[in-house]
């Protein structure tokens, strides 16, 4: 079996700005931070490590009770935002899902900044939740090496006996191959951390140039071409 783990923003689908006005909504009205800080950047990150540099750089301590506090606030609002904000599934985002769920011989997860609950509102918003048996997500670490490392582990309790592994040379082995699909420079470094293959896509906030630059197995302009990305697949 292999196993191919996907972001969501800007990968599978744009919300509009949904998720930055529940992120400032929240920041009004339970931290008293009335215009989120713009040196503090959001794409390839995870929701933890982008709250905490936003309570830092507003000078409130970013401790587990403001964690919770925080994450209280915006899964509260986040659905309403969905809803007030115009956001789109990504070109060939449905026919990549059904053509590797038609294989038979892929597991599908998520490897996502995103809480998990933030995760799962945003794409069953957009009908895409029930693509996804697991994933790796941003409740617990800032870092997305270790989303990833969880993505993967995640994965191989959802496969058991029929999980691939890693070979020494950083690649999964005969077992299958492990696929990481992203947007930005975060996805293919953390895709690495893992030994995976790594499709790079510009439909985020990156460009195809400076995607290329993190030289990705795959780089496309969207993922309208799924049969390129069903290519890695031996």
């Amino acid at each position: 079996m292999h196993i191919c783990l996907l972001d969501i923003d800007g990968t599978l689908l744009l919300t509009g700005g949904a998720g930055q006005a529940a992120f400032a909504e929240t920041l009004a009205a339970d931290f008293d931070i009335p215009k989120i800080h713009t040196n503090v950047a959001f794409a390839g990150r995870s929701d933890r490590a982008i709250v905490a540099d936003l309570l830092n750089a507003h000078g409130v301590e970013p401790s587990e009770e403001n964690w919770q506090r925080f994450l209280a606030g915006y899964l509260g609002r986040l659905d309403d935002a969905l809803a007030r904000h115009q956001g789109n599934v990504l070109p060939g985002v449905g026919e990549l899902l059904s053509a590797l769920a038609d294989r038979g011989d892929v597991a599908i997860g998520l490897l996502t900044g995103n809480v998990r609950e933030g995760a799962r509102r945003k794409l069953t918003y957009y009908n895409l939740w029930h693509w996804f048996a697991f994933g790796g997500f941003g409740d617990v670490h800032q870092e997305r090496s270790g989303i990833a490392a969880a993505a993967l582990a995640a994965a191989r309790l959802h496969l058991g006996d029929q999980q691939p592994t890693v070979s020494a040379n950083g690649r999964a082995s005969s077992h299958g191959e492990v696929i990481v699909i992203g947007d930005t420079l975060h996805d293919i470094n953390c895709g690495r951390s893992i030994g995976a293959r790594c499709v790079a896509v510009a439909t985020g906030h990156v460009s195809l140039e400076e995607l290329a630059t993190g030289s990705p197995d795959l780089v496309l302009r969207n993922l309208a071409d799924s049969q390129a990305v069903l290519g890695l697949f031996k």
